[in-house]
């Protein structure tokens, strides 16, 4: 079952368990799915499904972030609750260790260098790491093993 059937799938479930915070988010995750496939006139494949998550976790973190500094709790929490449930959809996040050891197997096999390099150690990490991790906790790692 592709990612955009379980969803809808859990749309379903939600509406029949009327569990509303669910499906709120539920609602919101096909609406940014179908606005990408519509300004870009395809279907979306998994991997695109799981990039539309990545990007609607990290506007909430974002949010998050602004509503403690501006101190509205109340705010962060329902933004927090609406990560809970976009998590869900999202692959296990590597470890430290996992993240150090494919950093480290990239750098060697891509035989890079220098902080010139990084843009091709990030790419195939990217490729690897789809979904399974922050790209710019990545991007600090990465920097911090080529400018030593």
């Amino acid at each position: 079952m592709s990612l955009k059937a379980r969803i809808s799938d859990d749309m379903k479930s939600a509406m029949k368990a009327g569990d509303k915070d669910r499906l709120k988010v539920v609602r919101l995750i096909m609406a940014a799915i179908k606005q990408v496939e519509v300004d870009k006139r395809i279907e979306l494949d998994d991997a695109a499904v799981l990039g539309v998550l990545e990007k609607m976790v990290k506007q909430r973190r974002d949010s998050v972030e602004q509503f403690q500094q501006g101190n509205r709790d109340d705010l962060a929490q329902i933004e927090l609750s609406e990560i809970e449930v976009l998590e869900q959809y999202l692959p296990e996040q590597l470890s430290d260790a996992e993240l150090d050891a494919m950093i480290d197997e990239v750098i060697s096999a891509t035989g890079a260098e220098s902080i010139r390099d990084m843009g091709k150690v990030m790419g195939a990490i990217k490729a690897q790491a789809a979904g399974r991790a922050d790209m710019g906790a990545v991007g600090a790692r990465v920097k911090a093993k080529l400018g030593q």
